[in-house]
């Protein structure tokens, strides 16, 4: 394959800016330079790696397949570059961790810290996107391993429970059902919920564990987001319905958290990761300091500690079970 490392980076940046102006002006390139450069890639390949319009640039079937593999082949080229560079020095490397948003602010920055005091070489590239993004982002090898709330059913996914988070009502401290220590969820059909919409994998597990009591959740806004429903709920628009994990500290000035029953639903954290493959000694290490973060008493966090998976109880407990 007659391929250049910059047809490769010119690839990698087209493809994150869908723009081949964007991309000339990155590189340094004309825009002919650049499509030379990509159209010589495609014919190595022997396929169409873009789709190309007047206003945008979009990856063919075989560009989304071939994007993590040249991305984790330049990792790789660079960090042996940079080890070259620093013989006797700390080794230097590249952890990749696909997660949801949620667990990005609640599990990842504390062992960010103390991974980054004991290897400072090492880069870690986060990938906060949604679950199932994440599980595919891990079975494709774009990320070492994951944190997610499905992937027990998939084949090619080994899923490790970690902590039940349960889904909880979020509304202003105005609001009737705020001074409640627990809310069902028949007694919020009443009121105007807030909801994320049908592509979100939190909604599937929600409407899933419903249907299974036999209930609808009765919804009067859809955001596309956990934070936008929280938005709107702090302008005294309606309530929402999320994980505890994605709701704000306890003391917020202005939203406060209910305990939902009839039936307690949750879902399931947990790693994930390629079935039968070995984790480099990098995202080992690392994955073995975010256990030992998360598992510590010692633990500081704005929000209480979720109940670890073996202790759940008397709750739906929808994380595993989820498929794609």
């Amino acid at each position: 394959m007659n391929a250049e490392l910059l047809d490769l980076k010119a690839f990698i940046t087209v493809a994150e800016t869908g723009s081949f102006v964007r991309t000339a002006k990155a590189l340094n390139l004309s825009q002919p330079a650049l499509s030379r450069r990509i159209q010589k890639l495609e014919e190595s390949l022997g396929a169409p790696l873009l789709e190309r319009s007047t206003r945008h640039v979009n990856l063919t079937m075989t560009g989304r397949d071939f994007l993590p593999k040249v991305r984790r082949l330049i990792d790789e080229f660079e960090t042996s570059v940079l080890a070259i560079h620093d013989i006797g020095a700390r080794s230097s490397g590249l952890v990749s961790v696909a997660a949801v948003p949620t667990a990005v602010f609640y599990f990842l920055p504390r062992a960010i810290g103390r991974f980054a005091e004991a290897y400072p070489r090492i880069r870690i590239r986060i990938l906060d996107i949604g679950a199932n993004e994440g599980l595919e982002a891990v079975a494709r090898g774009e990320a070492d391993f994951g944190i997610n709330f499905i992937g027990a059913s998939h084949a090619e996914i080994e899923f490790e429970k970690l902590v039940e988070d349960p889904f909880v009502l979020a509304c202003r401290h105005d609001h009737p059902l705020a001074s409640r220590k627990q809310v069902s969820w028949s007694e919020i059909v009443s009121h105007r919920v807030i909801t994320v919409g049908r592509n979100s994998g939190n909604r599937a597990l929600i409407d899933n564990a419903l249907a299974r009591q036999g209930l609808q959740l009765n919804w009067s806004y859809e955001v596309a987001h956990l934070s936008g429903s929280l938005g709107l709920v702090e302008e005294g628009l309606g309530i929402a319905v999320l994980p505890r994990l994605a709701t704000p500290a306890a003391g917020h000035p202005i939203i406060r958290t209910v305990r939902l029953i009839e039936p307690e639903v949750s879902r399931t954290i947990g790693i994930v990761r390629r079935h039968g493959a070995t984790l480099s000694p990098h995202a080992n290490q690392f994955l073995k300091m975010l256990l030992e973060a998360w598992r510590s008493p010692s633990r500081t966090s704005g929000q209480d500690k979720p109940r670890s998976a073996a202790a759940s109880s008397n709750s739906v407990s929808i994380g595993p079970k989820q498929k794609r």
